[in-house]
């Protein structure tokens, strides 16, 4: 059974920076892709990023690129996301999730469908 545990999110000010973390219980870690997502409440959930199999590639929403850095530690089979600048509508619980095998090499795309775990979410808030 995979397992997917995020954590690190938390109350954070408008400016302030948090790193997520997602440990993953499964086998050959590094040869899956992992990717974040995000939902606020009475929204759609959100792609945030994702980051492939070999580390080598990476691939962000345009909401986010410029503050959000994906990032892996297969020995630890963990997989980061660091925030800066957050913003209030950055306010959303954020969802870690294993890519599917037959799109990890190469990073799977930003639709929900491409990944088959998933976390069970972290909430991080930003006031203003």
């Amino acid at each position: 059974q995979v397992q997917l545990i995020e954590s690190g999110g938390g109350f954070v000010q408008a400016g302030g920076s948090l790193r997520l973390a997602c440990a993953a219980s499964t086998r050959s870690f590094s040869d899956y892709a992992m990717g974040w997502f995000r939902q606020a409440p009475g929204k759609e959930r959100e792609f945030i990023a994702t980051i492939s199999a070999g580390d080598s590639i990476t691939k962000y929403a345009d909401s986010v690129k410029d503050r959000v850095t994906v990032s892996r530690e297969n020995a630890k089979n963990t997989v980061y996301l660091e925030m800066k600048s957050l913003r209030p509508e950055d306010t959303a619980v954020y969802y870690c999730a294993r890519g599917r095998l037959y799109c990890s090499a190469y990073g799977c795309r930003d639709r929900s469908t491409e990944y088959d775990y998933w976390g069970q979410g972290t909430q991080v808030t930003v006031s203003s």
